[in-house]
């Protein structure tokens, strides 16, 4: 059997339609993972779907409602990727709470919302997989971005405590912390920010999405059962 491999797991990405969550599911459809996606735009799910050979679901993870739907309709599920998030930027100081309270509810109480929904199938297998999809941010804080890091960082408090209860059960809890990823939200950056975080990135480069799904792919694997409750840093030395 190859390393990482995964044929026979159920494995659900949210936000798994592009970038990033798109990276993952393709990564772990090809380690033999029968693979789920959900995201809101229904016609890039179809496309990435048909693209990698995975199953969608359409839903909006800021309506509760919705995300119970996504679980009902998942079923049991061995592997969950938490890495549908959004940002709605701007200074603390001048944030709406709207913007402060979507953020939060995107990218933490859905996520919170559907663990607690599929963890029980996990706990009854004694296997399971539980990956967190953080950012760089949460540790070491960015100008405009209190709400999204908030959420980030709660995300890996909760990744903490989760890890703790559930472990004797064959459940690990990590998280991935990707940095400054090529993606569609970084390639509208000016050119002279992308240069001025490239100077502070040790490997003087951007990563691709490959390297943050390559991460997930391990960490929903059997080969990293005894790692749980941690952080996986994918950021070319930008943070350490």
């Amino acid at each position: 059997m190859s390393f990482c491999n995964l044929t026979g797991k159920v494995a659900l990405v949210t936000g798994g339609s592009r970038g990033i969550g798109k990276a993952i599911a393709k990564e772990l459809r090809n380690a033999g993972a029968e693979v789920i996606i959900s995201g809101t735009n229904v016609d890039a799910l179809k496309e990435t779907a048909a693209e990698i050979g995975a199953r969608y679901i359409a839903a909006d993870l800021s309506d509760s409602a919705q995300v119970d739907r996504l679980a009902q309709e998942a079923g049991a599920v061995d592997i969950l990727v938490n890495n549908a998030g959004i940002t709605r930027d701007g200074l603390f100081i001048r944030q709406s709470d709207d913007a402060w309270n979507d953020v939060l509810r995107v990218n933490l109480d859905a996520a919170v919302r559907l663990t607690r929904a599929l963890l029980p199938a996990m706990s009854k297998k004694n296997w399971g997989r539980i990956i967190n999809i953080s950012s760089i941010v949460a540790h070491m804080g960015n100008v405009g971005q209190t709400n999204y890091i908030t959420s980030k960082a709660a995300i890996t408090g909760f990744t903490k405590g989760l890890a703790k209860e559930i472990a004797r059960k064959g459940v690990t809890v990590n998280c991935v912390a990707p940095g400054f990823i090529h993606t569609d939200m970084t390639s509208s950056l000016p050119e002279k920010m992308v240069e001025k975080f490239k100077e502070a990135i040790a490997a003087q480069t951007f990563g691709e999405p490959e390297h943050v799904a390559a991460s997930v792919r391990f960490l929903a694997s059997d080969e990293a059962a005894y790692i749980t409750g941690a952080t996986m840093h994918v950021n070319g030395g930008m943070y350490m």
